[in-house]
């Protein structure tokens, strides 16, 4: 078939039809009786073929009002994001705080989002880290997410995400891999299967051996668990209590693990509240997975060097919304609680579990049988625990005992190397089978039987006192619906005040390890609700925020004072609006009382001393707890000589404290805190942007919207449908059954980011905007000004206003832009077509002038993340080449320079070649604002 028009010549500008764009013809080609054109799309910036009936004169379409204002909207929510716009406050169901607003704009900041999330115990690190992933899924930078974090910690992670962010996160258990085996190819990499998932620290360090592992059992086991890990291609890795990650040296396993994950993904946040702890070595390690470059070397580590990467605050400068401080003082006492002549059996076995524990662990310890010893501090935190406690597990050693002894020697090598790590309940499941110690079935028996006599008399002395306090505190508090929270370290306890609360009237509820996020869920919503009483087990309260409720009762004290901290910590939280008050409960006449007693006096001291509220906000709980547990066991043997082992265990405290605080100024950064800021994003106008972006943008693309009530009917230009849609984080909180669109979405990324070409020549339509006065008259355009270079581009997006006597109005043009975005548009008949070139000429020559400083704005960015590349390649390479001075042998010496130079060329070659940039500037709408003169028509 001949063109039914071949009037389309090289260089003519014409109108695309089937890309609804102007396009420009660089070739035309007459063969076998038919004409084809190459043309150049400016908007796509790329060449295609053509047919004469695509090709249509420029004048032949104008845009719509539902283009226009397309147009306006989708520019200037691409312009809010290069203007650093974030998008997580306003699409998210949480309002952050201002210093979790301040981490996340300083995560944001930079093109490298590798930083150490450094925030004091209780600010929120979880949220913060929340808050990064969901702007880098908003801004479509990340897809596949990975969370790292100790075994305790994960279910937190998971609850926080799904509450806070409606971010769902698979937890994977390597251990279970066996059984998907079976209906999945052995080849396959299991963590493919899950964009966002979360696994526990320990369960994916590699190991360098097992007893009684072949080498393929253990080749096996590292590449499901570690390569398969690394090779999955992760966008985004957050690792939690990432100091643990530094190691003693750079060969343990999970330093390992870290260095590994570090290299697997673009964007890396490490969170730790004590990420120094005066281990310099350590440090290093931990700041090298953030940049290897920038820290060759210990050398390397200074507060200009280190703090780019670090974002931290403290909790005596956090401020809520209102800029009031953020956190209440509490009120914590000691409750001693009183053996009575009803208690003699009690007292009675807590005697001679105490005798059996002091002689095993001497055993023990004789025979370096280390894995025993934590059996009998088990033991002895189980009979101040509870009678139900120490029986339960009196029974369950007994049967193990009873059990095959090669099945116990096997199990006991498992599981003890991070035993500190495990819950309580989760330590008398590994612990009950261990093999025999001497002639223990017989003390055990025995135990065993002193433990159900005891429990038959139905006396508990810290369950009655517990009774004592609730209905006292009520009383002080004149609350009759007092909540209170009970914290245990057993289920066994747990289930016995559970029945002994509610034979007396309380409605109680009880959460423990064991329950999923459902049951959880669940429990935590009755204790918010009608219940009175929480019991809950360590495992149980983790991730819990309980700031309805402000009494907690610890029945049963870890050793541990750090871990009481993380127990109050469930109500003393961000949010809490009365005093708290935690109530500790003692067995009098104890050691456990004893050393408590000399314990805190001279921890209150220490904490007096540093200016911290509490040893906790500065040390970490697990690498703490040997020393506690020492403390304790040797009270146990030597009562004493308590006072001694205590000042021991309060100088090791004091300095790791004095380097804490030593190490708090590399980490600071002196910054203020904004509350304005925090209080604007809930109803931040970019989420109205989107919805008008999208809801115009559609029925030009195929797609249609409708609005109905508050929400609307979306057809996509893909073909699919939503029946009921909102964009607002404000009533998707109201009406959870809308299906919330946000940025993150793919099908409204595309249509925000399909922007139009206007060029001299196509018609320009008049419009009329409500709220702009009449008086305003001339031409109104919107250009995107870009520079391009190699691995790096940025553009920005100008609005530019010239009136009818020529003269350019940047207040105006901004007025008029905003406008677009929110009132009612008009389109009106416009007869000057001839005067579209000379406006289009004004409006460029104006934006030329105007966007010149913008420019400028683009360029200082790209040169100086240019010189910051070649400082920090620089820096690296001179470090790098002193340790290669060290090495003794001149040939190896040799070899390792002149592979370090080649290399630093061709890093220095990489940014010099990225160092140029060109500019380019496009109009996207031109518009005839307001009515011609009478002399103009």
């Amino acid at each position: 078939m001949k063109d039914a028009d071949s009037g389309q010549g090289i260089g003519t500008w014409c109108w695309h039809k089937r890309h609804a764009a102007p396009c420009r013809v660089v070739d035309r080609e007459e063969i076998w009786g038919e004409t084809s054109y190459r043309v150049w799309l400016p908007g796509k910036d790329a060449v295609v073929r053509a047919r004469s009936r695509d090709l249509g004169p420029l004048d032949a379409v104008r845009p719509t009002v539902d283009q226009i204002l397309h147009t306006a909207a989708a520019a200037k929510l691409l312009d809010a994001l290069e203007d650093n716009l974030l998008l997580a406050p306003i699409q998210s169901s949480v309002v952050p705080l201002p210093h979790q607003l301040y981490a996340l704009n300083r995560a944001m900041s930079r093109d490298r989002i590798r930083y150490l999330l450094a925030d004091e115990v209780g600010l929120g690190k979880t949220i913060e880290a929340g808050l990064i992933l969901r702007e880098l899924k908003l801004r479509g930078m990340a897809k596949r997410i990975l969370v790292v974090a100790p075994k305790g910690l994960v279910r937190q992670w998971q609850a926080e995400m799904r509450l806070h962010f409606g971010e769902n996160f698979q937890f994977i258990e390597p251990s279970e891999f066996s059984a998907y085996r079976q209906f999945r190819d052995d080849e396959e990499n299991l963590w493919r299967l899950h964009d966002q998932a979360i696994c526990s620290l320990d369960s994916v360090k590699p190991l360098e051996g097992r007893r009684g592992w072949s080498a393929e059992q253990l080749s096996t086991y590292n590449r499901e668990r570690f390569e398969d890990l690394i090779s999955a291609s992760w966008d985004l890795v957050i690792i939690d209590e990432a100091h643990r990650m530094g190691g003693s040296t750079d060969q343990v396993a999970r330093y390992k693990l870290g260095a590994a994950l570090a290299e697997a993904a673009p964007y890396l946040l490490l969170l730790s509240a004590t990420p120094h702890q005066g281990k310099t070595d350590q440090f290093h390690r931990l700041m090298q997975l953030l940049d290897r470059d920038s820290f060759p070397d210990e050398n390397s580590i200074s507060s200009d060097r280190v703090r780019p990467f670090v974002v931290r605050t403290e909790k005596r400068l956090a401020i809520d919304a209102e800029g009031k401080p953020l956190f209440k003082p509490r009120v914590t006492r000691t409750q001693a609680v009183a053996w009575l002549d009803r208690h003699s059996a009690q007292q009675g076995l807590y005697e001679a579990v105490t005798e059996y524990v002091r002689h095993g662990y001497n055993q023990a310890m004789a025979s370096k049988q280390r894995h025993i010893g934590f059996l009998m501090i088990l033991m002895q935190r189980l009979v101040t625990s509870s009678t139900a406690a120490i029986r339960a597990t009196l029974e369950r050693r007994l049967l193990a005992l009873d059990d095959d002894h090669r099945q116990l020697q096997l199990f006991s090598t498992e599981g003890v190397g991070d035993w500190h790590e495990l819950t309580g309940d989760d330590q008398i499941d590994v612990a009950v089978a261990f093999e025999a110690l001497g002639d223990e079935r017989k003390d055990v028996e025995g135990l065993l039987f002193l433990a159900r006599e005891t429990e038959a008399q139905g006396t508990d002395a810290k369950a009655e006192a517990l009774l004592e306090q609730i209905y006292k505190i009520q009383q002080e508090e004149n609350d009759p619906e007092l909540k209170v929270l009970v914290f245990t370290e057993f289920v066994p306890t747990q289930a016995m005040l559970a029945e002994f609360l509610e034979s007396r009237g309380f409605s109680v509820t009880t959460l423990n390890g064991s329950m999923d996020l459902e049951a959880r869920g669940r429990a935590q919503r009755a204790f918010s609700g009608n219940v009175r009483i929480l019991v809950s087990t360590d495992a149980g309260g983790e991730g819990l925020n309980l700031q309805f409720c402000h009494i907690i009762v610890n029945f049963d004290m870890p050793w541990n004072p750090m871990r009481v901290e993380q127990r109050i910590g469930r109500v003393d939280r961000i949010g809490q609006p009365h005093i708290v008050r935690a109530i500790n409960f003692v067995l009098e006449d104890t050691v456990e009382h004893r050393v408590r007693e000399v314990l805190e006096a001279k921890l209150a001291v220490i904490a007096e001393e540093f200016g911290v509220d509490k040893v906790a906000d500065v040390m970490d709980s697990v690498e703490s707890e040997p020393l506690f547990d020492e403390l304790f066991v040797q009270g146990l043997q030597d009562p004493a000589s308590i006072e001694t082992e205590c000042d021991a265990v309060l100088t090791q405290l004091r300095t790791t404290l004095t380097e804490s605080r030593k190490s708090s100024d590399l980490l600071a950064d002196g910054h203020d805190l904004d509350a304005d800021d925090a209080r604007k994003w809930r109803d931040h106008p970019a989420q109205f942007w989107l919805e008008r972006a999208i809801t115009t943008g559609l029925p030009a693309r195929g797609g249609e919207a409708t609005r109905d009530g508050d929400a609307w009917r979306i057809r996509w230009a893909d073909g699919s449908e939503s029946a009921t849609v909102c964009f607002d984080a404000r009533t998707a909180a109201d009406r959870p059954e809308i299906e919330w669109v946000t940025l993150e979405d793919p099908r409204a990324q595309a249509l925000i980011a399909d922007l139009p070409r206007c060029i001299s020549g196509q018609p320009v339509p008049a419009v009329r905007i409500v709220g702009l006065p009449e008086s305003v008259r001339g031409v109104w355009s919107l250009w995107e000004i870009s520079l391009a270079a190699d691995d790096f581009s940025r553009r920005r997006f100008l609005s530019v206003f010239v009136n009818d006597e020529g003269r350019a109005f940047q207040p105006t043009a901004k007025r008029i832009w905003d406008l677009l975005l929110t009132e009612q548009v008009e389109q009106i008949e416009n007869d000057a077509t001839q005067d579209s070139h000379d406006w289009f000429r004004r409006s460029k020559s104006a934006a030329i002038a105007q966007g010149e400083r913008v420019f400028s704005d683009l360029v200082t960015e790209h040169k100086t993340r240019i010189e910051e590349e070649r400082g920090r390649a620089l820096f690296a390479f001179e470090a790098r080449h002193q340790a290669i001075g060290k090495v003794g042998l001149q040939t190896v010496r040799d070899y390792r320079r002149k592979r370090l130079q080649s290399e630093h060329e061709a890093r220095m070659a990489q940014l010099e070649a990225a160092a140029p940039y060109s500019p380019d500037l496009h109009a996207l709408l031109v518009l005839r604002v307001g009515e011609l003169a009478d002399g103009e028509k």
